[in-house]
């Protein structure tokens, strides 16, 4: 992935996340996030992003976006809103779960469509734990899942099967041979 992040510019763009979020809230954030750390090589730079909230371990709201229209830094405080306030599978973060909320941001690199001859081809071409995955059908049905996805889903057939069900589609859809399939590589961090 062109562009490599340092450790040190992915934490403290998790806790630009954390600060946007906790400013949305009218809380004071606990790790201020100033000018001077936002400085760096590559951190200007457009790239696909995607903010993950976790509570307990368990999902918490995560949205971002697959193409490259804002800066990073600009794409965190963007997908770290929409994460604790519009993901539609949750309600509203509250003052009270920022606390306990684990933030960690995602640096994407572009998509890349990924060519395959039949489900067969499709599975051995998959990289569990390296590529995201975003499948496409028709103008209205698509998803993806972040590499870290695979984590929860290691199984091939079932991160397919999930991934269908989050974009609408039968479940065993991406057995037909007719979705388009794009893969990524993501740099994360969590606040360290």
């Amino acid at each position: 992935m062109a562009g490599e992040l340092t450790a040190e510019q992915g934490q403290v763009l998790a806790r630009l996340a954390r600060q946007t979020i906790a400013q949305k809230l009218g809380v004071d954030s606990k790790t201020p996030v100033t000018g001077g750390t936002l400085e760096g090589v590559g951190l200007d730079l457009k790239q696909p992003t995607f903010v993950t909230l976790k509570i307990a371990g368990r999902l918490r709201g995560c949205i971002g976006s697959l193409q490259a229209i804002e800066s990073i830094v600009d794409g965190i405080r963007h997908n770290a809103v929409n994460a604790a306030f519009h993901d539609p599978r949750f309600p509203r973060l509250t003052r009270k779960e920022l606390d306990r909320a684990e933030i960690e941001v995602s640096v994407l690199s572009t998509p890349e469509e990924l060519k395959y001859s039949d489900y067969h081809d499709l599975l051995s071409r998959l990289r569990p734990g390296i590529d995201g995955i975003i499948i496409s059908y028709g103008r209205y049905n698509s998803a993806t899942f972040l590499p870290q996805v695979w984590d929860e889903l290691p199984q091939k057939e079932e991160f397919l099967s999930q991934l269908c069900l989050k974009a609408g589609l039968d479940p065993y859809a991406w057995k037909k041979g007719d979705l388009e399939v794009q893969t990524y590589q993501v740099q994360y961090f969590d606040e360290g």
